[in-house]
């Protein structure tokens, strides 16, 4: 982590109504897309954006918080140890959108699309209630916290 720190690649900014409103509405834009695409039998499309649905929810509590991170693993591993939050769907959603992304013989059954899109349904719900909870003490607590795995006390 001190290494994505030292690239520039996290860092703390100013906390972002904004920005979180606006990574709010993508998530929301490309879980809709991944269910047209899901109905529409494009599954590998479909497991993509649900993906991406997650991880924009993800930005959107990072941005709030007033943490800029450029790399999907860092994000995700920030979820679990500096906001105590559950990444294990995720992690599970990302690995899935790489298989289906960058192999051509990674096979791709309806259901587990169905599942996925599910999953991030429930996951960004997760993220915007929690996102929501937040007040001016917590988010100086998870500041706090961030500066420590940056290696920044």
């Amino acid at each position: 982590m001190a290494e994505l720190a030292a690239e520039g690649r996290v860092r703390l900014v100013g906390p972002s109504e904004e920005l979180k409103t606006a990574y709010f509405r993508k998530s929301e834009s490309f879980l809709t897309s991944a269910k047209l695409l899901l109905d529409s039998g494009r599954l590998e499309e479909a497991v993509s954006l649900a993906y991406y649905s997650m991880y924009y929810a993800l930005l959107a509590l990072l941005f709030r918080v007033g943490i800029k991170c450029e790399n999907h693993a860092a994000a995700i591993f920030l979820l679990g140890a500096v906001f105590e939050v559950d990444n294990s769907e995720i992690t599970k959603a990302k690995k899935e959108r790489i298989d289906k992304q960058y192999f051509i013989d990674s096979s791709v059954a309806r259901e587990d699309v169905a599942e996925l899109t599910r999953s991030a349904e429930r996951f960004d719900a997760k993220l915007l209630d929690f996102t929501a909870r937040l007040n001016s003490g917590t988010i100086s607590e998870f500041r706090t916290k961030t500066r420590m795995f940056l290696g920044r006390p």
